[in-house]
C-alpha cells in the first residue's frame, strides 16, 4: 500500500509535470527539499509502483497510472480544503496543512460523500481546479491580472501562490475569491496596479502580487 511519503513524492512529480514536460531528479529533490540520492531512491520505489518511467540521465515520466493517482491525491487535498473552508469555517489560510494530512486517507467513498455534500465543486478555496473521480482536471480560462489594462473591471477567481503569508496579506487587504475591482491605473515606473475596490476605496498592488492573481474580465456595467 502506498505510504504518505511516497504519495507526497508522486504529488510533487505531478505538479512539476503540470509546469514542465521534462522533470529531473534535481528538480524533484529541490521541490521535496531533500538530497538527490534520497529523491533518486524514492523514484526507484515509485517506478516499482508503475507510477513512473525512469531511465538514468533521462527526464522522469509519469505513467498513465501515475498521472491518475497523482490527480486523485490532488482531488482529495482540494476537496478537503473546500470542506474545511465551506462547512467547518476555516479560513483559506488555515486549510492547507490540515488537508495535507487528510489527503492520505484511503477511503474514496469518504471523499465522494464530501464532494456530494459540497455540491460537487470544481474549484478549491484558492480557485485551483478540483480533479474529478477519473483524475480529469477542469481547464481554467482565467487570465493573469498583469495582462489587464487600465480601465478594465475584473473578478478575482484564482491564485498562482497560496502560501499562508500571501493569503494573510490578501486578508489584510480585504481581497478574497470573488472580489471585483477596477484597474484604475498602472504605474509605468514599477508596473504596480492601482485598483478600485469601491468608488471610495483604492489599493496599490505591486507587480509581484499581481502576477499571483488570476482574474476574469467583467463588463463595465456588471
Amino acid at each position: 500500500m502506498p505510504t504518505p511519503t511516497k504519495e507526497n513524492y508522486l504529488k510533487a512529480v505531478f505538479f512539476l509535470s503540470q509546469k514542465n514536460q521534462q522533470i529531473s531528479i534535481t528538480a524533484l529533490a529541490n521541490k521535496m527539499k531533500v538530497s538527490k540520492p534520497t529523491a533518486n531512491n524514492m523514484v526507484k520505489k515509485m517506478e516499482q509502483n508503475n507510477w513512473l518511467l525512469y531511465e538514468k540521465y533521462k527526464p522522469l515520466e509519469l505513467t498513465q497510472a501515475g498521472k491518475k493517482m497523482g490527480a486523485l491525491i490532488v482531488r482529495k487535498h482540494r476537496l478537503a480544503e473546500m470542506f474545511l473552508a465551506e462547512v467547518m469555517g476555516f479560513g483559506w489560510e488555515e486549510v492547507h496543512e490540515i488537508a495535507e494530512e487528510m489527503e492520505h486517507l484511503k477511503s474514496h467513498s469518504f471523499f465522494d460523500r464530501m464532494d456530494e455534500i459540497l455540491g460537487f465543486p470544481t474549484i478549491d478555496p484558492h480557485g485551483s481546479p478540483i480533479p474529478d473521480k477519473n483524475g480529469t482536471i477542469p481547464k481554467s480560462t482565467y487570465i493573469n491580472l498583469t495582462t489587464i489594462k487600465a480601465g478594465e473591471k475584473v473578478r478575482l477567481c484564482g491564485l498562482l501562490k497560496s502560501s499562508r503569508e500571501f493569503l494573510l496579506y490578501l486578508n489584510k487587504k480585504k481581497i478574497t475569491l470573488g472580489t471585483e475591482f477596477k484597474v484604475q491605473q498602472i504605474e509605468r515606473f514599477d508596473n504596480s496596479f492601482e485598483i478600485g475596490l469601491t468608488p471610495t476605496k483604492t489599493l496599490v498592488l505591486t507587480y509581484e502580487v499581481c502576477k499571483c492573481l488570476l482574474v476574469q474580465k467583467l463588463e463595465e456595467n456588471s
